[in-house]
């Protein structure tokens, strides 16, 4: 069983999900996902399986329950792809559950395993310094997210990259955006 912490956006605010995943269970490989998600959130299953076969990891063969929480608060968007794989991937002990600790991850995962921008990355950010927690968003997200001086932000291109620093927690640094020039 792992949790990652993502967020779910209500109006302009950053709502806290809970992504909890069971990889445990016995019966046909399959994976379920419940908790109110919409379209976008329960195409996700497709979007995870392949990225993280792509990226060279191991999708476990098992039956897998996805609890996006809490339940009577709607999903949507493919926000809660990488949070979802990540859940996925420390359930199976392919990155250590300790990692998931201090961490929030948004963002859409592309087939490949690439990282795509999402929606609300300024109000994930602000939800995420609230808690008290990093936040790991797609490279195109970073700048949005960097803007309040509370955040700690961690940008990354590919699934790969995001596995590779919870898992070499030394090699963490946060995000800096880089000062505008005059010429803007």
């Amino acid at each position: 069983l792992a949790t990652a912490v993502s967020a779910a956006l209500q109006g302009i605010e950053a709502v806290p999900v809970q992504v909890e995943v069971n990889t445990g269970e016995a019966g046909e490989p399959k994976l379920i996902l419940v908790g109110l998600p919409d379209a976008a959130v329960r195409e996700s299953k497709e979007r995870v399986r392949s990225a993280i076969l792509n990226s060279g990891l191991e999708f476990p063969q098992r039956r897998i329950t996805v609890n996006l929480a809490p339940a009577d608060l709607p999903k949507d968007g493919g926000r809660f792809d990488l949070p979802i794989a990540i859940g996925i991937l420390a359930a199976s002990d392919q990155i250590p559950l300790p990692a998931l600790e201090q961490h929030e991850f948004i963002g859409e995962l592309a087939l490949s395993g690439e990282l795509r921008p999402v929606d609300g990355a300024l109000t994930a950010s602000l939800a995420a310094a609230k808690q008290q927690r990093s936040l790991f968003v797609p490279q195109h997200n970073a700048n949005e997210a960097s803007v309040p001086k509370t955040s700690r932000i961690h940008a990354a291109q590919h699934l790969m990259q995001v596995c590779g620093l919870l898992k070499n927690p030394q090699l963490l640094m946060a995000f800096v955006a880089e000062p505008a020039s005059d010429n803007e």
